[in-house]
């Protein structure tokens, strides 16, 4: 299937045609959960592959062996993309899968069933420079034009995969509908990540010894998975993802958005943000700990932060 230049659009939100097709996104709306499929949930460039890495290694009690043979698309296939059937006949053990989907579109399938769901979140200023800079070396994906363009597309929700802003919203203000719910975050990844192991083991009931848990913290680090192909994407054709242009897993911290955004353009997206979260308690870090570490919550950006559990 190529398709790159397709747009999908479904109940409003733009799909790439490469990977997705009408009838994929309508299976994935209707698709059967089995109580013990485990369902990664993210907005795009939040820390999707950070966390298949992460439960894969957890599932494995710290071998390496799949994570180092087996694609994390293969391993973890896309709910919504046109493939997942396919791969999900030939998956054995429980199920472990991923989507960007927003939760209406996901709430009806998830009704009633107790499949573990782990929601993903990253600070969405980061989020917005991340997912420009993948759009320019992704051929399945449109043109970002300049970062100023796609900064208002972001803002605006007219991006691929809809808005930040809904999909945040709609995953964590319906955390109470899914039985079993785990929200963890890029940054807390980053700043403590064998604690974030250790959460993630808690959560999937699935205890690890101490040299299980360094085994899973070594392979699932941010520099063994830029160098593992079968995680930075370095397998996709050239024709589909332009490696000249960039690196999938360019760099991984917190903050990178100070090297884009003018001032002018943060002071935007503070507003933007505390409008949009006017009534959520969710809080983002936005500068690494080494780098005096600020947080923000979404109603005031001068205020200390809480963390969401």
């Amino acid at each position: 299937m190529s398709r790159l230049d397709v747009t999908e659009c479904y109940q409003g939100i733009s799909f790439c045609g490469h990977l997705h097709t009408q009838e994929s996104l309508q299976y994935a709306t209707n698709f059967q959960f089995q109580d013990t499929d485990t369902l990664i949930v993210t907005y795009p460039k939040s820390g999707t592959t950070w966390m298949q890495q992460i439960v894969s290694l957890v599932s494995s009690h710290g071998d390496a062996t799949r994570v180092q043979t087996e694609p994390n698309w293969s391993r973890a296939p896309w709910l919504e993309q046109y493939y997942f059937c396919d791969l999900l006949k030939v998956q054995q053990g429980p199920r472990l899968i991923t989507t960007h989907l927003p939760y209406h579109l996901l709430a009806s399938a998830l009704q009633g069933s107790k499949a573990k769901v782990i929601y993903v979140a990253r600070n969405p200023k980061d989020v917005a420079v991340s997912y420009y800079h993948f759009h320019k070396m992704a051929n399945f994906l449109p043109d970002p034009g300049t970062f100023e363009e796609f900064l208002n597309a972001f803002l605006d929700g007219t991006v691929h995969f809809g808005s930040w802003f809904s999909h945040v919203k709609g995953w964590t203000n319906n955390a109470n509908n899914v039985k079993n719910f785990l929200y963890i975050t890029y940054e807390e990844m980053w700043q403590d990540l064998r604690g974030s192991v250790e959460k993630v083991s808690r959560f999937l009931r699935i205890p690890l010894q101490d040299q299980e848990l360094a085994a899973a913290e070594k392979h699932c680090c941010f520099s063994s998975m830029q160098g593992n192909s079968m995680v930075n994407y370095t397998l996709i054709p050239q024709e589909i993802m332009d490696h000249s242009k960039g690196k999938f897993m360019r760099k991984g911290k917190i903050g990178d958005w100070k090297n884009m955004f003018s001032e002018e353009q943060s002071r935007l997206f503070d507003a933007v943000l505390r409008t949009q979260l006017s009534e959520s308690s969710l809080t983002f870090v936005w500068e690494c700990a080494e780098e005096s570490t600020i947080l923000h919550d979404s109603k005031n950006t001068e205020a200390p932060a809480r963390r969401v559990a």
